[in-house]
């Protein structure tokens, strides 16, 4: 079993508002995984940081980050499961922003947790198991 850190984890962790030290050490038996939905996300951010010298900073980071995680490609099994898992929270009336379910179904289909600092949000995800990093947060 392994840990899929969501997008909010990475972000409050290149704002230094997270321990990451202290959670990986709480965790130091487990491995962790990126979706290949917050690898975009991280890189979108890139794109979009301005002055240059902020976009060169965060590129550093984004890049020692992807080369560091290993990421959970969006292949057919994931597909698969997140359309199902779409369907049913339809059916249910509960709904998840498109990036968070493919990170859900990534988690979902390799048997993994997220850690998240956005649980309300992923908590309405059958089956899926959390990890609230609210209290690993500075401040």
């Amino acid at each position: 079993m392994g840990i899929v850190l969501d997008t909010s984890v990475l972000i409050a962790a290149e704002k230094q508002q997270l321990r990451m030290r202290d959670f990986s050490a709480a965790y130091q038996t487990e491995s962790f995984f990126i979706s290949a939905i917050t690898a975009a996300e991280l890189l979108h951010g890139v794109e979009r940081a301005t002055p240059p010298s902020r976009k060169a900073k965060r590129s550093q980071l984004v890049e020692h980050f992807l080369s560091s995680i290993p990421i959970l490609d969006f292949d057919l099994s994931i597909a698969r499961r997140h359309a199902a898992l779409w369907a049913e929270m339809a059916r249910s009336g509960f709904s998840l922003g498109p990036y968070d379910l493919i990170i859900a179904a990534s988690a979902l289909e390799h048997g993994h947790s997220v850690a998240t600092l956005n649980s309300k949000e992923f908590a309405r995800t059958p089956k899926l198991k959390l990890i609230d990093l609210s209290a690993f947060l500075d401040g």
